[in-house]
């Protein structure tokens, strides 16, 4: 039985970003057990990233796609910056996101419970599942406010 060729640093690059895209920082973390050397990683990825194949730009656009329906911009700033994004880069992200904090907590909100909370523990569920996912307390208490009033459906 022949034995296969090791797989070169820019094939196994290529794989990991031919399933989805990856940050330059993830791509570093996945590829250096890999790596014979520092200097053959940076290559690899500035030659990805030469040929637009990898992009922080895009890969903090994909993932805002991903999370923006189920996430609030606390949780998806969270998620860019253990991926290696820095802040300028987030918030760079963040600022193109299309629907309003409000209306998206609002969705989430929805999606999740059938009516306003009826006691103060209810409520206090509520709160704790929209903080959990990443809302500001004050979109929080507009949306909890909101679910009290009747609703233009």
């Amino acid at each position: 039985m022949l034995a296969r060729p090791p797989i070169s640093l820019q094939a196994r690059a290529l794989r990991l970003l031919s399933q989805r895209e990856h940050s330059r920082a993830e791509l570093a973390r996945k590829l250096t057990p890999h790596a014979a050397d520092d200097d053959e990683l940076a290559r690899v990825l500035d030659l990805v990233a030469a040929r637009q194949l990898q992009s922080d730009t895009r890969f903090a656009q994909s993932v805002i796609h991903r999370r923006q329906a189920q996430f609030g911009r606390r949780r998806i700033a969270f998620e860019l910056s253990r991926h290696g994004l820095d802040a300028a880069q987030t918030q760079t992200a963040l600022a193109g996101l299309g629907v309003s904090e409000k209306e998206r907590a609002l969705r989430v909100w929805r999606k999740r419970f059938n009516g306003p909370p009826a006691s103060l523990e209810e409520k206090a569920k509520h709160y704790r599942f929209l903080a959990q996912r990443g809302f500001d307390s004050d979109i929080i208490s507009w949306v909890l406010a909101a679910a009290n009033s009747p609703s233009p459906d």
